[in-house]
């Protein structure tokens, strides 16, 4: 008798221990998990971490939706400090550890190349937000900012037009890495197809966290000093760009004698900066926090209210910006992919990502292209005024194709899909 009651305690005590892990498991499974991968210390911090917080921001939005699949997104959030090799060990972290049905994240092209090779061992997704170089194309990464012909090649080309100044001569300046260095060697292609001789270009490039631009300033000026009439593209990358601007300032170096476009500098690098003698200068994007539309007035207003209710540090001059505005895109098609597919399984999604449209904060409907993995988007260049924000001199009727491998580099004629 008294042996029963013991049987029966025990295997009570295993079903009540059964259920409590079932609840467990239960409970655990009751979110998707989405991976935040930027910078929030280092060199890129000033760029990337508004875009973390346009991932917090975006989840809350759609949570209060009612999330995805009935169930609430959950982020994870890393900091892979700046450090190249520390994207990659934190990548597999959230895929292997963390268990994310997704990762939104990096800036440069070296922590994506340094990433990429885990996302396609662990048939992972990253969705990256940020202009690049371009000649890669890959099953698990979906890339929403632009490719080279939706931003670089426009802006060479805006700038040696009537409207832009008639550039004869161009200096290539960017920071040490692939992402500058890949692109230039694209623009020297393109400005030799278009007649500009070897002799009327200039290329620079300095380190990661470089700060002491008076040398290289001084070489701009002496070079732009010849005769013709001189632009600068910059790809600097990182809080490098504060100092590089405060030099020009300092050497009197306009936009009317010189004008400069940066490829990686919108509203967020120059809150560090005083924009009074960058008045003119150019950069080419995307997007701009100073689009007139519906849909940009409610992203502005949802991302200022964000950053207040979560104490988001200098709330009274946070801005919108490209980067911010390509993760915002490339988080609700994800979403909706996923909706679609029934399942965030990542070959589903994948396959359920073709073709997606959102009304994008720039104004346009964007569409993630069926076949390469890149949204149409369109162009825009902005001068900078004084305030900070850029007004729109130039842009196209409407998105264009990404054409990942460029055409002015040999061999790529048939590479322009999966």
């Amino acid at each position: 008798m008294n042996r029963r009651h013991v049987l029966k305690a025990g295997v009570a005590a295993v079903a009540g221990a059964l259920l409590l892990s079932a609840a467990g498991v239960t409970s655990a499974a009751d979110t998707i998990k989405v991976g935040v991968l930027h910078s929030l210390s280092g060199t890129m911090a000033i760029s990337e971490t508004a875009l973390k917080n346009t991932v917090l921001m975006t989840i809350d939005e759609i949570n209060a939706a009612g999330g995805v699949l009935g169930k609430k997104l959950e982020a994870v959030v890393v900091d892979p400090a700046s450090n190249w090799p520390l994207f990659a060990e934190k990548a597999r972290q959230l895929i292997t550890q963390d268990k994310v049905s997704v990762v939104f994240g990096c800036w440069t092209s070296v922590s994506r190349k340094s990433v990429l090779p885990v996302f396609e061992e662990l048939n992972s997704l990253l969705f990256y937000p940020v202009q690049y170089e371009g000649e890669e194309l890959s099953q698990n990464v979906f890339y929403t900012g632009a490719a080279p012909n939706q931003q670089a090649i426009p802006a060479v080309e805006y700038l040696m037009s009537k409207d832009g100044g008639s550039a004869k001569r161009f200096v290539l300046l960017g920071t040490d890495y692939v992402y500058p260095r890949t692109t230039n060697k694209i623009l020297r292609a393109f400005l030799k197809s278009k007649g500009i001789a070897e002799a009327d270009i200039m290329e620079d490039y300095t380190p990661f966290g470089h700060s002491d631009y008076q040398t290289i300033i001084a070489k701009i000026k002496k070079f732009a000093g010849e005769g013709k009439k001189t632009a600068v593209i910059s790809t600097i990358n990182g809080d490098s760009n504060v100092p590089f601007y405060k030099e020009l300032g300092n050497q009197g170096l306009k936009a009317t004698d010189v004008p400069v476009v940066a490829f990686s500098v919108g509203e967020e690098e120059l809150r560090g900066v005083d924009t009074k003698p960058l008045v003119g200068h150019l950069a080419a994007w995307n997007y701009f926090m100073s689009v007139k539309n519906p849909q940009n007035t409610a992203f502005i207003k949802q991302y200022k209210a964000w950053a207040k209710a979560n104490n988001v540090p200098n709330l009274d001059t946070v801005v919108t910006n490209d980067p911010m505005e390509a993760t915002y895109v490339g988080i609700h098609m994800w979403a909706q992919a996923a909706k679609k597919a029934g399942s965030v399984d990542v070959d589903k999604v994948r396959k359920a990502m073709a073709g997606q449209t959102f009304k994008a904060p720039s104004g346009f409907v964007l569409k993630m292209d069926e076949t390469n993995h890149h949204l149409h988007k369109p162009v825009m260049i902005g001068e900078v005024q004084d305030d900070g924000q850029f007004d729109v001199v130039w842009a196209t009727k409407g998105p264009i194709r990404a054409q990942p491998w460029s055409p002015f580099i040999a061999g790529n004629e048939n590479k322009q899909k999966l």
